[in-house]
């Protein structure tokens, strides 16, 4: 958004027009089912044509964003006057742009019979566009840089023409051009290298066809044969990381042969490879391609950004006005804890400014007990964010929800970390550096205040403080901290720092659980510290325990509660799975009275790996199913344990099952020990708020689909009841009884009506973890409730030469067998990284003046440009996008 604000003040407007002046858009005398996209370029009073393009039925979609609805209603300062200032020179033009239309709704016809080809020449790029862009002399300097006595050696091919990740596809590419021209030495000079990217860079449909046809005729024969698809359809697969299309190379190669050779003929010629290009593949990605071109022309282009306000005090009002309504709750909260701690730090501060011993110790004394003040308030509010317990029933049984930000608990309680050790800090040095050593070079006349509370002797040296029990216990309190505070961070954390060997196994998850367990000697340290105050002497005045108190009793309370319950409910282990990828599913019996809502977490524990220890996973399985699952990525050192405790436990697989590792239990059998597991939870977390909204936009990253997973088989489920009550099928008493019983909610109180879930991730295998959910809502939703999208991110982008076999198998396998290739689901997989803003923009078209929630989990980097896009669209448009992010 800023950056589109940052601009030049030249916006490039794309829709049509309407001559008679009574909108913003003139329509011209064409066909219903066709029209004219018209892009101007407007800058303070002047309009330029910029392009005419033919549009309609048979014309590429054009790149759509906002809605005009909503831009209509906006400010003037890019709505209304911006049109009219304009509009006297629109007027101007449109005579010569009724003629440009006439002959751009003549072409139309052409543009859609072109239409296929453009998708094939899309489909067989072999250079990425920023290599196009940077054209024959950047590929010179690399030949230059690669080549060996003026000529480039035919394994560093790929290096030189930008394609260093697909080494064995570019060296076919490089054989199939040498074949073309009978060079045979393994190596080519620098002018056969320019001739070589001007093949692969010619942009005719023609020369990239004949490119593509070289690269599988390997034996130059001119025809194509099962055996040389087979080896191109392994090579695809290999440049793509797909093994499992790798080892299926020869059955898909047969699927490609009855395709394009229904006579049996033992070959495929260059005709019939263009013809099945020329269909190309088709996804449902999620674009507008179904919308009327009526309702397309309602539409602004994505790219079309308001004027900045040349004003910088108006520019930095309206930022703060947008921060204060994305953050709202974040600042009250922040602005409370801050006033409460300034508060506290100025009563000490006067309180101490006023008493005898600020003649000696100066404004020393009161820095350090204005610092202990607000350190007694952190240490305080530090543990409440950590009451799961306390935050999930506040989160589920009370409407704090609504201004209090519970998502952000962790995030709190960080900061409030960072409150802590600048308290402790602040505290330590004005006592060590000031207060103290004033202290010690007293006159006699000056330390007699200081008698009933330092003794009639003045203290000597540094070593009559450290020895006293206020002293040794600070100390002692400070290098724990230290400790605790240093291996919480990320870099100690998720051991991301690149150690040696030795020192990299001290950290990680393990070193980091344990000391901050140390947090109960620091608490039990700092209330003898307080106790034990040099100038405090009386028992109401020692406030420290006073703080603590009923924090540290909710915290006992709830780790307790936690105890009890994991042990009152034992589980038994019904099944377990090791995935592709890393991923142990566990499948566990549901104790009773276990109720939860789908996107909510539980912790497990496994004595196995460590008897203490307790790990958060969201849960997979639906409110309504008779187990609990979960889906664990193997990543730290706790959970590569606890896969190899189940490894060690389970037998492989049988043929056809799915898993590397499996367990179907029965728990009577003695030969099958496996490991104890403990649950407890469930506890609240941001995705379970997924039913506030009528459309909700589901994103995972990875692993980061658990919490969705269930959401999804929770929309299914109550799809299925809603369903069989329109029917009549079940009473509303007794199913609302019934739903209650099992932890869930009746139809009746369900709002999502619409669910768009994204799923991105880049290993094929991935795809194993959750294949029977996918099946089953493409299978059950007959009404399209739920839309799919699986992304694949090791697969090259729809275009690159790279993944043209790929998406071809693809469209052929999915309309022969109704089964997607990548996946092994009915649900089609794109390829590469969605294009997010498309993603926020289709949602807008189709959801106009809509609430959306937007839900990710996933790895940080994505949360930045999700949430901008959820504000940008929802400041620019008539539809609200709400973002939510989980915590890991």
């Amino acid at each position: 958004m800023e950056e589109g604000r940052r601009g030049s003040g030249r916006v490039a407007f794309s829709g049509p027009l309407n001559s008679r002046g009574t909108r913003k858009s003139a329509r011209f005398d064409v066909p219903d089912d066709d029209y004219v996209e018209i892009t101007l370029d407007l800058k303070d009073d002047s309009v330029a044509v910029h392009s005419v393009k033919a549009g309609g039925d048979g014309g590429e979609d054009p790149d759509l964003a906002f809605l005009a609805a909503a831009l209509d209603r906006r400010s003037a300062s890019f709505g209304t006057t911006f049109f009219r200032s304009a509009s006297n020179r629109v007027r101007e033009a449109s005579q010569e742009l009724k003629r440009l239309a006439s002959g751009a709704a003549a072409a139309a016809t052409a543009t859609r019979n072109k239409s296929a080809a453009a998708r094939a020449i899309k489909g067989l790029k072999f250079i990425s566009t920023a290599d196009a862009a940077k054209g024959w002399p950047s590929v010179e300097k690399r030949f230059d840089e690669l080549a060996v006595d003026g000529r480039l050696p035919r394994a560093l091919f790929g290096l030189c023409i930008g394609m260093k990740e697909s080494k064995d596809f570019a060296v076919v590419l490089f054989d199939a051009m040498a074949r073309r021209r009978s060079i045979s030495s393994g190596s080519v000079s620098k002018a056969e290298m320019k001739e070589f990217w001007d093949q692969i860079s010619d942009m005719s449909f023609d020369s990239r066809l004949q490119t593509f046809f070289d690269m599988v005729d390997q034996d130059s024969d001119g025809r194509i044969s099962e055996e040389e698809v087979k080896e191109i359809i392994a090579l695809s697969a290999s440049a793509n990381k797909l093994s499992k299309i790798q080892e299926q190379a020869e059955e898909y190669a047969a699927l490609i042969m009855e395709e394009l050779d229904p006579e049996n003929r033992g070959y495929v010629d260059v005709y019939t490879l263009e013809l099945l290009l020329l269909q190309g593949p088709t996804h449902a990605t999620g674009d507008v391609s179904g919308t009327t071109s009526r309702n397309l022309s309602q539409m602004l282009s994505q790219k079309l950004r308001p004027v900045r306000d040349p004003n910088p005090v108006r520019r930095l009002w309206r930022r703060g006005q947008y921060f204060l309504e994305d953050n709202w709750q974040r600042v009250w909260v922040l602005a409370l804890w801050l006033g409460a701690c300034a508060g506290l730090f100025t009563w000490k501060f006067i309180q101490y400014k006023q008493r005898a011993v600020f003649e000696v110790m100066g404004y020393c004394v009161c820095s350090a007990k204005g610092a202990a003040e607000t350190t007694k308030l952190n240490m305080a509010l530090i543990l409440l964010p950590v009451c799961r317990n306390t935050i999930t029933w506040l989160r589920n049984r009370t409407g704090l929800g609504g201004v209090v930000p519970f998502d952000d608990n962790l995030n709190f309680h960080k900061v409030i970390a960072a409150g802590v050790a600048l308290g402790v800090g602040t505290h330590a040095l004005a006592h060590l550096t000031c207060d103290f050593p004033r202290l010690l070079h007293a006159t006699d006349l000056e330390y007699e205040p200081m008698k009933p509370f330092f003794g009639e002797t003045r203290p000597n040296n540094y070593w009559w403080f450290v020895k006293g029990t206020a002293g040794w216990t600070g100390i002692v309190m400070v290098v724990l901290m230290a400790i605790a505070f240093t291996l919480a961070l990320p870099w100690f954390r998720r051991n991301k720092l690149n150690l040696p060997k030795p020192l990299k196994s001290i950290f990680g998850f393990n070193a980091f659980w344990y000391t901050h367990h140390l947090f109960i000697a620091v608490y039990a340290l700092f209330i003898v510290h307080g106790h034990h105050l040099y100038l405090s002497k009386e028992w109401y005045k020692k406030t420290t325990w006073m703080y603590l108190a009923v924090p540290m009793i909710l915290y006992a309370s709830e780790r307790l509660l936690r105890l009890l319950r994991s042990g009152i409910w034992p589980v038994k282990i019904v099944k377990v799975a090791v995935y592709p990828g890393n991923v142990l599913t566990l499948h566990v019996s549901k104790p009773p009275g276990f109720k939860y809502r789908s996107g909510q977490y539980m912790f497990v524990n496994c004595a196995a790996v460590s008897p203490f220890q307790w790990h958060p996973f969201s849960i997979t399985s639906a409110p309504e199913d008779d187990f609990l699952s979960v889906h664990i990525r193997t990543l730290g050192d706790w959970t590569r344990q606890l896969k190899t405790v189940f490894s060690e436990a389970c037998q492989p697989p049988t043929g056809g099952k799915s898993g590397l590792l499996r367990a179907d239990v029965n728990n009577d059998d003695p030969s099958l020990r496996l490991p104890k597991i403990l649950i407890d939870g469930p506890y609240g977390a941001p995705a379970q708020d997924y039913k506030k909204y009528d459309v909700v936009l589901l994103v995972g990253l990875g692993i980061g689909a658990t919490p969705f997973i269930s959401i999804v088989k929770d929309i299914v489920n109550n799809m299925k009841r809603a369903s069989e009550e329109d029917r009549g099928a079940v009473d509303d008493d007794v199913e609302a009884g019934r739903a209650r019983k099992r932890g869930g909610t009746s139809s009746n109180a369900f709002r999502t009506r619409r669910a768009y879930f994204y799923w991105v991730t880049r290993e094929q295998g991935s795809f194993d973890w959750f294949k029977g959910v996918m099946n089953e809502v493409a299978e059950s939703d007959k009404e399209g409730v739920i839309e799919l999208h699986n992304y694949c991110t090791s697969v090259y982008e729809e275009g690159d030469a790279r993944s043209a076999l790929i998406a071809m198998l693809q469209s052929l396998n999915h309309a022969k067998n109704g089964v997607d290739i990548l996946s092994g689901t009915r649900v089609k997989t794109h390829f590469a990284k969605p294009n997010w803003r498309k993603v926020y923009k289709s949602i807008a078209l189709k959801h106009r003046d809509s609430r959306i929630g937007v839900f990710y989990c996933g790895a940080p980097a994505l949360t930045k440009e999700l949430r901008n896009l959820a504000v940008d669209f929802s400041r620019k448009t008539s539809t609200k996008f709400d973002f939510h992010k989980e915590n890991f």
